[in-house]
């Protein structure tokens, strides 16, 4: 009989090459335009809350994305998928350098969107692919990536609009085009799932109950968090997921198998996952903000856009440190315990940042002790997912805590922009206290994680049936 096990990668450090060009081309994006939005303001003479949308459409479309895309890998093969998905960014980024008006970037912004499956397919590459002594190691490489890609994208920008035209944020993305190619030719074929449907009703269901909770976070700030629009897009989110909980239960081949959210280990590295991202985000947002703030304030740098992404670069490099480390130290002692060590870097590093924030040392301490922390929680959470859960399911569930991230990222950001709202004196700027308590919030968020982490089981034993069933194969 033939068998359907997935083709060994013959060089798997290729493959893994080119998951991991794959992964830095999205996470690039996710905060590439963020120092840049000013500038596209100006460039294309539109509002401040018209180029918003040029990262709010991204975020929807990125956690619309995500779950859906693992579900097609899974059914279809992860790297024909990841190949098309490419491509779709890459068709974006340039929509977006030739963009003529406002409405046409974001429409690009909302196609490279897609590529927020990059991850999950990644993942379901991995563990469908790799020798097994390999996979933590891969999967917390790919991990790091995710948040490397987001740490450097801050300086990266700031260069770019000190220095040149603002049409480069968008040229970058079409590395992901000999990306693609790269994916078609060197990732092993793995074979597509059961013979199943794609449960539209239900993805319908959950890319509006993601749209609305994510539009009302990010536009709260705005319309403030009592307005009736705030109001009504929660609630309308709420109300929707609550409808998808319960189509889910009862159709045959659901978008998700609400079992694998409920197993202990992948509900608390979920909820684990969405406090780190609220954590992260609001970091990446406060940092530079502070930096760029004028020296009058008495905690301000007064530094440039280039100087203020610079003083991220220490956050990457923790990143870097950390993550080829996590995979080795997650097999010796369990991914729990170096979840739970990321976890508690990452509140150390707010904690610090509540108390020391005044002077560059300040910030490149606090940010290299974030990236550690984030590579750290990142690679364990990727790991205890995959452990967890049956290898067909992979995708869909490593999808899901990536969009729980996301959605944490949204939450940080729109939280810490209110706390620092509240303090706005007469210049219009934040007083220093504002500054500490959104810290201290990002702090309370990270031990709340830490918490979170110790919750959840020990799973290594859910990766037996997997691999045995791969081996019998």
């Amino acid at each position: 009989m033939t068998s359907t096990a997935p083709r060994p990668a013959a060089r798997p450090n290729v493959v893994l090459a080119v998951l991991v060009a794959a992964g830095i081309a999205f996470a690039l994006s996710q905060t590439l335009v963020l120092p840049a939005l000013p500038v596209l303001a100006r460039e294309y003479d539109a509002s401040t809350t018209a180029t918003a949308w040029v990262v709010t459409g991204f975020l929807l479309s990125a956690s619309v994305a995500t779950p859906v895309i693992g579900k097609l890998g899974d059914l279809y093969g992860k790297g024909r998928v990841l190949t098309v998905v490419l491509l779709l960014f890459g068709l974006g980024g340039l929509v977006n350098a030739l963009a003529g008006s406002i409405e046409v970037l974001i429409a690009g912004r909302v196609l490279q969107g897609v590529a927020g499956g990059v991850f999950p397919l990644a993942f379901g590459i991995i563990r469908d692919v790799f020798p097994r002594e390999r996979v933590p190691g891969a999967i917390s490489l790919i991990s790091a990536v995710f948040g490397i890609g987001a740490g450097v994208g801050l300086p990266l920008s700031g260069v770019i609009v000190d220095h040149t035209d603002v049409s480069l944020l968008f040229w970058l993305s079409l590395v992901a085009l000999p990306a693609a190619l790269a994916a078609h030719l060197v990732v092993p074929a793995t074979p597509p799932g059961p013979r199943s449907t794609v449960d539209w009703p239900g993805a319908l269901l959950l890319s509006g109950a993601l749209a609305s909770l994510l539009l009302g976070v990010t536009q709260a700030s705005r319309w403030s968090w009592g307005s009736p629009r705030t109001l009504g897009l929660l609630a309308l989110g709420l109300v929707l997921g609550a409808v998808w909980v319960r189509v889910e239960s009862r159709v045959a081949q659901p978008l998700i198998e609400l079992r694998v959210l409920r197993q202990p280990a992948v509900a608390a590295t979920n909820l684990t996952g969405l406090l780190v991202g609220l954590a992260m985000f609001s970091g990446f947002l406060l940092i530079p903000q502070l930096a760029q703030s004028p020296e009058s304030t008495g905690y301000g740098l007064g530094a440039s856009a280039t100087v203020a992404g610079l003083l991220l670069l220490p956050s990457a490099v923790g990143q870097l440190v950390a993550g080829p480390v996590a995979g080795r130290l997650g097999v010796r002692f369990g991914f729990r315990a170096t979840l739970v060590l990321g976890t508690g870097l990452t509140a150390t590093s707010f904690l610090v940042l509540a108390v020391l924030h005044t002077a560059a040392w300040h910030l490149l301490l606090g940010g290299f002790l974030l990236g550690m922390g984030i590579a750290f929680a990142f690679a364990s959470m990727a790991n205890l997912i995959v452990a967890a859960v049956r290898q067909e399911e992979v995708g869909i569930a490593t999808g899901i805590n990536t969009v729980t991230r996301t959605v944490g990222g949204a939450f940080g950001s729109a939280v810490s922009s209110a706390i620092l709202a509240t303090t706005l004196g007469a210049g219009g700027l934040p007083s220093r206290g504002g500054y500490t308590a959104a810290f201290a919030f990002s702090a309370v968020a990270a031990l709340a994680a830490t918490a979170s982490a110790t919750r959840v089981p020990v799973a290594r034993r859910a990766e037996q049936p997997a691999e045995a069933a791969r081996t019998a194969a």
